[in-house]
């Protein structure tokens, strides 16, 4: 598989939906250590889960993590997922999520999805995030990091 892998984007919905119907689903968030702290993270409390916390890049410099198919690998089989586990990869808006999802992809992992719109959704029309679409806007369950 080469870094071309088609990766099926989810709504964020949709991604609770599959999180609360499927056991074996994982959400793995890439933002950065900042992000989780000052912005939130998904709540996945209500589900008997917890959200995989990778960074895809980092802050503030924003170089790609090296090591991130290996990090997440390790933390993913510490949790007893695996390959065939559906993985979910969320972040502020969809864009570094796509990639983590298709590095993952790339390694091996058969059912990694892309949550359309991340955590915080696009920019409105204030430059604001969080208003017209992803986790929060959604009013799915977050907490403060």
């Amino acid at each position: 598989m080469g870094g071309d892998v088609q990766i099926e984007s989810v709504s964020v919905e949709e991604t609770w939906a599959r999180l609360r119907s499927d056991a074996g689903s994982v959400l793995i968030d890439v933002r950065t250590g900042a992000e989780w702290a000052y912005v939130g993270l998904p709540d996945l409390s209500s589900v008997g889960k917890r959200s995989v916390l990778v960074e895809w890049q980092d802050f503030p410099g924003g170089q790609l993590n090296t090591a991130f198919v290996d990090r997440l690998a390790e933390a993913l089989a510490a949790i007893g997922a695996n390959k065939d586990n559906e993985l979910l990869f969320i972040c502020r808006s969809g864009g570094r999520s796509l990639g983590a999802a298709r590095a993952m992809a790339a390694a091996g992992y058969s059912r990694c999805r892309n949550v359309a719109d991340g955590f915080e959704g696009p920019l409105d029309p204030n430059r604001h995030r969080g208003t017209l679409g992803g986790w929060k806007a959604k009013g799915l369950p977050w907490v403060q990091g």
